[in-house]
Parts: C-alpha cells; structure tokens; sequence
C-alpha cells in the first residue's frame, strides 16, 4: 500500500465503504422481513389451546402476558391480544395474550355484621364476591346484617374464599311486634333453646346447678324474665330480646296452679345455690 499513489488508496477505500454499504441497503428487506406483513387473526373468546393452534398456524409466536377471573367466562378463555385483531404486522411478530384464569383467587372475608343490606351488597361486589339468600329475622335492626353465612354455616372474617362465592345474610326485619314469654320450666336444654328460636327471641345466660356437665340433656328450673308479671298478667317481650335459663340435672316439678307467682317450681326441688355457675351463652354438651 505504501508503494501506491495516495488516490489509489483513497479510491479503493470510498470504493469498498459504497459496496458494504450498498450489500446493507440491499439486505435490509430480507433481515428485517420487508413487504412480509400478515394479518392478524381474532383469537379473543377461544380457548387457549385454539388461540394457540390458530396463530401458529398463521406463522405468529405465542406468550400470555396476563390472566384475570371473570366467572361470566370459560376458564382459560382469551380476554385480550395484543396486537388486536386484523392488524396487520410483521409474519415474526409475537401475539400476547390475556386469559381468563381457570381458578378463581382468593379473597379475605370482610366483616359485614351491623352493615345495612344495601352497604353490606356493595362491599361484597367490590370484592368480588356475590350476594346469597338472604333470610329476615326478627329483631330490633332493620335491614341491619346479623349473620354472614357461607355454605350454611358462619363465615368469619379474613377466612379466605374464593372470588364468585355466594355469601348468605341473615337480615333483621324491625319487627316490633310483642311476644308471649314462652313457658321453658321442664324441658331440656336442647327443646328450650328450639322454642326460643322458633318464637325469634335469642338465649342469654345459661347458669348451671347441681354438677351438671351434659347441658343440652339438662332440665329448665328458672328462667328470666319469667311468663308472668307479679299481678298475674302474662308477659310479652320484643323479638330479638334474650331469655336467661338455670339448668339442673333433675326435672323439675312445676305447680301449674300458681300463675300469677311466675313458674313456682314443687319444694321437692332442691337447688344447690352455692353450687351455681354461669356459662357461655353457647355451652357445650
């Protein structure tokens, strides 16, 4: 080179750097896949495994980007493709998807009891879950939540549940309407806890006498308020109002003549008073 005119030099380089430049120019059609567009077919409501099958078949690359719960939907459904439908975009260009996902996530249980049916509706829909049955009960809260219930049984809050499930309330309805005091005196634990709830009034404290260990086999001897007024007239309470109950393992003999003492239990029966203890409002049997 040394032995060359300067201009030859010269030449031969600005020759060489128009040639690469030229064989790039040339070449970018067939590296970056010019006039090689495809349109891109709708895959959205298919299945994955048919939005898979479609688009590769039309020669594009698959990846889900997202996934989302809607139950209105299939599990794994196409929600969402980007680039979107009859685009028309390079034959290597990758398709991303967003599906419907096959489990629904979970949620925490939020605490509704006290919310009103229409505040208690609208917490559940933000979370996404669903309003169940929802049951009246008599007591003093109107429209108030008293119960929150799934699949039957009490749920508390922060349980974990899946998004979509139904939640059941237990809804009090105002009733104001009196109640006779039902007469509990000589049955069971378990028959009187029935009569209570089946006239809406709730069960307060459960004391016990007498060594009593089988609460739910054991037999009323008292209860508060009692059927009576000291006049004789017979008491009435709201719906909703609790009943206390004494318990002992012995039924009682009940003198059915003196109505206007309350229920006067026979002096055969003999209560332990130093014995007596209150339990839970829910004992255990």
């Amino acid at each position: 080179m040394t032995s060359r005119p300067l201009w030859v030099n010269i030449v031969a380089g600005v020759t060489l750097a128009l040639a690469l430049f030229s064989a790039v120019i040339l070449s970018l059609g067939w590296l970056t896949h010019h006039n090689d567009a495809k349109t891109v077919p709708s895959v959205l409501g298919k299945t994955l495994p048919q939005a898979e099958k479609i688009l590769s078949d039309a020669g594009f690359s698959i990846e889900v980007q997202d996934s989302v719960y809607i139950d209105s939907l299939k599990p794994l459904q196409v929600v969402r493709q980007i680039p979107d439908e009859l685009d028309v975009v390079k034959s290597t260009r990758t398709v991303y998807l967003t599906i419907n996902r096959a489990v629904p996530p979970l949620v925490e249980m939020p605490n509704i009891i006290g919310y009103s049916l229409r505040s208690a509706e609208l917490t559940l829909q933000n979370l996404r879950l669903k309003l169940g049955d929802t049951t009246f009960k008599p007591d003093f809260a109107k429209n108030s939540v008293l119960q929150q219930l799934y699949n039957g049984v009490d749920i508390q809050p922060g349980a974990k549940i899946r998004e979509g499930s139904k939640i059941d309330l237990v809804v009090g309805n105002g009733l104001g309407t009196s109640v006779s005091v039902p007469n509990l005196i000589g049955l069971t634990f378990g028959d009187a806890k029935a009569v209570l709830e089946g006239k809406g009034l709730g069960l307060g404290s459960v004391i016990t006498s007498g060594g009593v260990t089988d609460t739910l086999n054991a037999f009323v001897y008292r209860q508060s308020p009692d059927r009576f007024d000291i006049d004789g007239t017979p008491r009435t309470i709201r719906p909703g109002q609790i009943v206390d109950i004494w318990l002992s393992l012995e039924r009682p003999v009940v003198d059915s003549t003196s109505a206007g003492n309350g229920n006067k239990i026979d002096s055969s029966h003999t209560v332990h008073k130093d014995s007596t203890k209150k339990t839970s409002n829910i004992p255990k049997p």
